[in-house]
């Protein structure tokens, strides 16, 4: 069983680590990357106990960035005119 359902807006972005944090009891953060979120993962874990939350939060928030992406990488490239001599 989870120890809290916790909203991704009340988590932190820690760039060191690349992760969403929130402070575990034990006094180390409980960690989520965004591949996790990405992937559908919502527990998040504490590297230091076996406690872990289940975080809430929108899908599509996160597939939305890499589809952008995706889509962006696959438009064919934009037709230069030529002259022809």
């Amino acid at each position: 069983m989870s120890y809290d359902d916790v909203e991704i807006e009340d988590m932190e972005w820690n760039e060191e680590i690349q992760a969403f944090t929130y402070p575990c009891p034990c006094g180390d953060l409980f960690q989520i990357t965004k591949d996790d979120l990405k992937l559908g993962e919502e527990i998040a874990r504490c590297p230091s106990c076996s406690l872990y939350i289940t975080v809430i939060y929108n899908l599509e928030d996160f597939i939305g960035d890499s589809t952008k992406q995706q889509k962006k990488n696959l438009e064919p490239p934009k037709q230069q005119p030529i002259a022809v001599a």
